[in-house]
């Protein structure tokens, strides 16, 4: 097993190469936020889609955009509005006059990165629509299905300060993303260095460095990465305290959670810790994957009581609790 996990990370290693490449030309265009940057490439080697939250004017399309084009991968970007119909979004059929007969105009879905903008701020139809195409990996206009290209990539964004004329989404469909990344303000040194590269008219153009087939290429790699029982029983322990926290000798977190993660958070636990596994430059994965990953993937699968929110205690709060406390292998 021993030599097979060393074959493994020498794989690794060798097609984990283009990563740094990735993350210079990336960096050309981006200052800082280190932290998205890798949570992006996390969801696109593990084939999940993410959910970002934070105040307008932290980079979240100019990165996306960055990436897509390092990639040579398309990019569409959405501004939901309260307007936007499903048909806006997914595509419809029109009646040509001259020939009397439907064809089939696709819409912006069909892309491999679709940056869906304030998606809290489209009707429920809108979002659903979007939310079955990520799921499915495929979209029915009329009676013919088209399935979506690989590697298909959803970034939801949120702002969390205007509620006002939002449509929140429902914890069934958050529950889909694989990750919900928090975004932060840069620090002074590196605002100091936006304001200096912003505030000239020079435009950089990041270079190609790897195509959508590697990418696909490089999934399969990470779906190899091994995973040990014992990090298995790790990743079970904590989403299972989430949902039964007596039975961990954890009885004061009971009151605090409402519902716990659901099987899914089992499930991109382990694939977003092979991906970071990955970034690493590692066939194996180890608990500190999971311990870096562990917050994004269950910060919006488990929901608090009132008595939670009324002692200002947050799924985050809870989630910190349950890591410092769950056993590490």
């Amino acid at each position: 097993m021993d030599a097979d996990i060393r074959e493994l990370t020498q794989i690794v290693e060798r097609e984990a190469e283009f990563v740094d490449r990735v993350q210079a030309e990336v960096g050309k265009i981006i200052v800082g936020q280190k932290q998205m940057m890798e949570r992006l490439l996390i969801g696109l080697f593990s084939g999940g889609h993410i959910l970002l939250e934070g105040v307008p004017g932290l980079a979240k399309t100019l990165a996306i955009k960055t990436l897509a084009a390092v990639i040579q991968a398309k990019f569409r970007r959405i501004q939901f509005t309260p307007d936007l119909l499903p048909a806006d979004l997914i595509g419809t059929l029109f009646f040509n006059q001259k020939d009397g007969n439907f064809y089939t105009k696709k819409g912006p879905i069909f892309a491999n990165f679709i940056l869906a903008d304030e998606i809290n701020r489209a009707p429920a139809k809108v979002q659903s629509a979007l939310l079955e195409a990520m799921q499915e990996k495929q979209v029915t206009i009329g009676e013919e299905t088209f399935p979506l290209d690989e590697p298909y990539m959803v970034l939801a964004t949120q702002n969390p300060i205007e509620q006002e004329g939002t449509y929140p989404l429902p914890e069934a469909q958050v529950d889909r993303f694989m990750l919900k990344i928090k975004i932060d303000y840069p620090s002074r040194k590196e605002e100091v260095l936006i304001m200096r590269e912003y505030s000239r008219n020079n435009t950089v153009t990041p270079a190609p460095v790897i195509t959508p087939q590697e990418i696909l290429n490089v999934r399969g790699t990470v779906e190899k990465i091994y995973v040990d029982p014992k990090i298995e029983d790790y990743v079970l322990d904590i989403v299972f305290s989430t949902r039964e926290p007596s039975e961990y000798k954890m009885p004061e977190l009971a009151p605090l959670i409402q519902y716990g993660a659901s099987p899914r958070a089992s499930i991109y636990l382990i694939k977003a810790a092979r991906a970071h596994a990955f970034l690493r430059k590692r066939g194996y994965v180890i608990p500190e994957d999971i311990r870096a990953v562990g917050m994004d993937v269950l910060r919006h699968r488990v929901t608090v009581t009132y008595e939670a929110e009324a002692e200002e205690v947050d799924s985050e709060k809870v989630i910190r609790d349950i890591f410092n406390r769950v056993e590490v292998p």
